[in-house]
């Protein structure tokens, strides 16, 4: 039997160490989170400008985690830093853009936190449009709950009263609470719809007439204004159903309802003329 040197059994040894200990690397890399490369926490007065940089860099490419770790280490580390508070901003956007259920409530509680902590902020106003753009992130369908709808009219509406010298958002928030009324407002006709199909009409009155009432802005009163007349007309208040045909031909002369809103129109000033 061959006997082998001790330099050649010391040697494998060794190369199987070297090989155990890549693979053992290569496994807890493979297994963990991907590093940050974060620069360490020095005395250089420019380290948190450099971790603000990157986190904003990592903002824009969409690696919201990575981002978050930049930000949250000013948070942490920079008490005194100029861009203390920007990156409690950052770290809410990094959630609100994430997009999922638990970032959305992570999102508003930093949004929230910024507002209770620089009140008097140049970027207050900002925050509190991403408070109502949290909410407006989540609204539902017209057919579902529209609890977040509500929510988001709520804070774009402080909004408008809070911060009227904001005019660099203030288009923006008008635009979204318009569209956050409009989608309560197609709820509320949904419903109303829904009972008028089925017969119940005091409830579809109360529905449609809410919605005049909550949003006379509402893009769709024809059609608002149409099945609140044939509403009307169902329980025998034929003097109040004509003035609702009669808008819809005053008001909204190219809709689809207006040649129905004519005939029924005519139909209704017949009858009172009996």
């Amino acid at each position: 039997m061959e006997t082998v040197p001790a330099a050649v059994h010391t040697t494998r040894l060794q190369v199987r160490l070297r090989f155990i200990a890549l693979l053992t690397v290569f496994l807890l890399a493979s297994c963990g989170p991907p590093s940050v490369e974060i620069p360490e926490i020095s005395l250089d007065a420019d380290a948190d400008r450099l971790l603000f940089e990157r986190g904003s860099e990592a903002l824009e490419l969409q690696d919201w985690r990575r981002a978050r770790e930049y930000f949250t280490r000013i948070r942490d580390n920079y008490p005194q830093s100029q861009f203390r508070a920007e990156s409690r901003l950052g770290i809410g956007e990094s959630y609100e853009l994430e997009a999922s259920t638990e970032a959305f409530i992570r999102a508003l509680n930093e949004f929230e936190d910024f507002l209770s902590l620089y009140p008097t902020h140049p970027r207050a106003p900002y925050a509190k449009y991403k408070v109502g753009m949290v909410h407006f992130h989540q609204m539902r369908n017209a057919e579902r709950d529209q609890q977040e709808t509500l929510n988001a009219i709520q804070e774009f509406e402080d909004f408008l009263a809070t911060y009227p010298e904001a005019q660099d958002l203030i288009p923006e928030v008008e635009l979204r609470l318009r569209e956050a009324r409009t989608r309560f407002s197609e709820h509320h006709f949904t419903v109303g719809r829904f009972y008028y199909r089925l017969d119940i009409y005091r409830g579809a009155i109360s529905r449609f007439r809410q919605i005049l009432e909550d949003d006379p802005e509402y893009s769709a009163r024809d059609e608002v204004f149409y099945y609140l007349g044939e509403s009307l007309a169902a329980v025998e208040d034929e003097a109040q159903a004509i003035p609702y045909f009669a808008r819809i031909l005053n008001e909204f002369e190219s809709s689809d309802y207006a040649e129905p809103a004519r005939a029924r129109l005519n139909e209704l000033e017949a009858l009172q003329d009996q």
